[in-house]
């Protein structure tokens, strides 16, 4: 491969890892540059909505005179097709790519990239996937309305199950009997989602958006949950997925309706990743004992905030360790004057990995706070600047807290009941007022 076309790979993999486009995600190995595996959040309001679809990008030596070769390997295996353009075999039909025949202006050139060819996958994830198929826009007979509605059903029910649950359920090396293995001991079965994450070359393991999937699931626990209270009446457990018209033997989505079933799964994987959270401050203390350069390092950075919050006379937060332990920290909050957090005080739980910065920190807030930006279970929702320092997670915190005029993202919002009232009616809007206030009155009770 010439220099420039590694410079320009190099360039456009920094510039989706630099931007803030919650939506993609990149990563590659660092022996080899010309091979990048991304994350596509599926796009909220769709049958996609918050499953993280992963996809292999290869470069060819001419890139990018040419495109690169793209395949989807969330597909369960080879066994699910996620969509008309998504195949069961890993294929990507876009016109761009050179695997679909589109229209006249619409076929590959040098001035496109990596993030707009995952922008137009995102765009294939739409909320009427079964007009995707060619011959089928606009169809609007009895019987295609009837499929359109089935294949819907049957992409959101796949979504949590595949796109969601299984790569926890490998990464936590939670079984199907619902013990948990070393992650080590990975054995994909056949309710694993087998893709790239091996390295051919020396046997270990690459999977570079464990942590992601992990925060992200925190965050949208409450969606999964709601996806499912409202989607489960549709349909009848064990009701077999309807088949599509354009769907082949060997290239097609199916499978059974188990909502109760994928409930019961995401309960056990967010009971697995909290314990994995609760368990860092155990090895964090162990890791102090030996005086680890991350143990030194959270420790020198804890002491510079909490001088410069005595320079900067800050009353609004007050910053500990809890025990002592560099990997637990606590930041008292107190609500600023003249905002809707006036008069609240929240303890605000701080978990560190000793595996920072790889893995970011969870954060929990105490007591409960009807906020868009918590969860029901107090997971804080927020973006710090720099996720090397912890200086610029603490102020994100703040910022999070604080926010009162924020542009609606469904991406950025955690709590679906609070955000139904914030971004709704004047009259939601007081009522999502009424019910912050109630809890910040509640923090001092």
């Amino acid at each position: 491969m010439s220099d420039q076309s590694i410079l320009r790979i190099t360039r456009e993999i920094k510039h989706i890892q630099h931007n803030a486009d919650l939506s993609l995600a990149v990563a590659y190995k660092d022996s080899d540059i010309r091979n990048v595996t991304a994350i596509v959040l599926g796009t909220p309001g769709t049958p996609y909505q918050f499953g993280l679809f992963e996809f292999s990008i290869s470069f060819g030596k001419d890139y990018p005179a040419t495109p690169p070769i793209v395949q989807i390997t969330t597909t369960n295996g080879g066994r699910c097709r996620f969509g008309p353009n998504l195949y069961a075999g890993g294929k990507v039909c876009l016109s761009i790519l050179g695997t679909w025949g589109g229209q006249r202006g619409e076929e590959w050139s040098s001035a496109q990239g990596l993030e707009s060819i995952l922008i137009s996958i995102q765009s294939l994830m739409s909320n009427n996937p079964y007009e995707n198929e060619p011959g089928y826009q606009g169809a609007h007979a009895p019987e295609d309305q009837e499929n359109s509605q089935a294949y819907i059903e049957k992409i959101r029910h796949e979504t949590l199950r595949i796109a969601v649950i299984q790569p926890l359920e490998s990464s936590l090396g939670i079984q199907s009997d619902g013990t948990v293995k070393p992650s080590e001991n990975k054995n994909l079965g056949e309710d694993d989602d087998c893709d790239d994450s091996f390295d051919d070359e020396d046997g270990t393991f690459f999977e570079p958006f464990a942590d992601l999937r992990k925060r992200r699931f925190l965050w949208y626990f409450d969606s999964y949950m709601q996806a499912i209270k409202e989607a489960e009446p549709q349909v009848r457990r064990r009701q077999r997925f309807e088949t599509m018209p354009f769907e082949t033997e060997d290239n097609c989505m199916r499978g059974h309706f188990n909502y109760p079933e994928l409930r019961r799964r995401l309960i056990r994987v967010k009971e697995a990743i909290l314990k994995e959270m609760h368990n860092w401050p155990i090895e964090g203390l162990e890791a102090k004992k030996q005086e680890a350069s991350l143990a030194v390092s959270l420790q020198s950075q804890y002491e510079q905030i909490v001088e410069d919050f005595k320079h900067r006379h800050n009353f609004t937060v007050d910053l500990r360790l809890v025990h002592e332990n560099p990997f637990l920290w606590e930041l008292i909050y107190f609500g600023r004057p003249m905002t809707q957090l006036d008069g609240g005080v929240f303890k605000i739980k701080i978990y560190l990995s000793p595996r920072f910065p790889e893995e970011q920190p969870r954060v929990v807030v105490e007591p409960e706070l009807f906020h868009y930006r918590v969860s029901k279970d107090g997971t804080l929702c927020y973006f710090p600047k720099r996720t090397e320092e912890m200086r610029h997670h603490i102020e994100a915190i703040v910022e999070a807290l604080e926010e009162e005029s924020a542009p609606y993202d469904p991406r950025t919002t955690v709590n679906p009941e609070a955000s139904k009232l914030f971004w709704g009616s004047p009259e939601d809007r007081k009522n999502y007022n009424r019910a912050l206030r109630r809890s910040v009155q509640k923090s001092v009770e």
